[in-house]
């Protein structure tokens, strides 16, 4: 069976700080992100299905990245947790969207940590390929299926 790589991109925007940088990327900054998620799969066979000759419809793969991804990401500021800012979650405007995560919020973590949260909703026949995730208009990390 042929297998077909399909894309879908996103832009969100976000800020985060980067505990312990040596640079400015230590001050809360942000970005103009834009993701990427490819997939792979067989497109259907089943004459009957309105989804014939698709690896998965482009609206349905919108709607699970927007809301998995886009949704809480977007617009917010983004901390590693170990930064401390709980008192940033109890203080509302402006500051009602902060996303505490365990991780140092780079490029790089935030793409292992979407690519964990997206193939946890795909179905079995689909697999994640690729992600690539553009931070500024000459810098981007990609996270590759087959590298991990």
């Amino acid at each position: 069976m042929t297998r077909i790589r399909v894309t879908k991109e996103f832009r969100f925007e976000a800020a985060h700080a980067l505990k312990g940088y040596d640079g400015p990327c230590r001050n809360v900054h942000g970005h103009s992100y834009e993701l990427s998620v490819t997939i792979s799969g067989t497109p259907g066979k089943d004459p009957n299905s309105s989804k014939l000759g698709m690896v998965m419809d482009f609206g349905d793969l919108k709607r699970m990245i927007k809301k998995e991804i886009i949704e809480p990401f977007d617009h917010a500021l983004i901390l590693n947790s170990a930064m401390g800012g709980e008192d940033l979650l109890q203080s509302g405007e402006p500051f009602s969207n902060v996303l505490l995560v365990p991780y140092q919020p780079t490029s790089e973590n935030i793409l292992i940590d979407f690519a964990e949260r997206i193939r946890k909703l795909l179905p079995p026949a689909i697999t994640l390929f690729s992600l690539r995730l553009r931070e500024t208009a000459t810098s981007y990390a990609e996270w590759f299926a087959q590298d991990n």
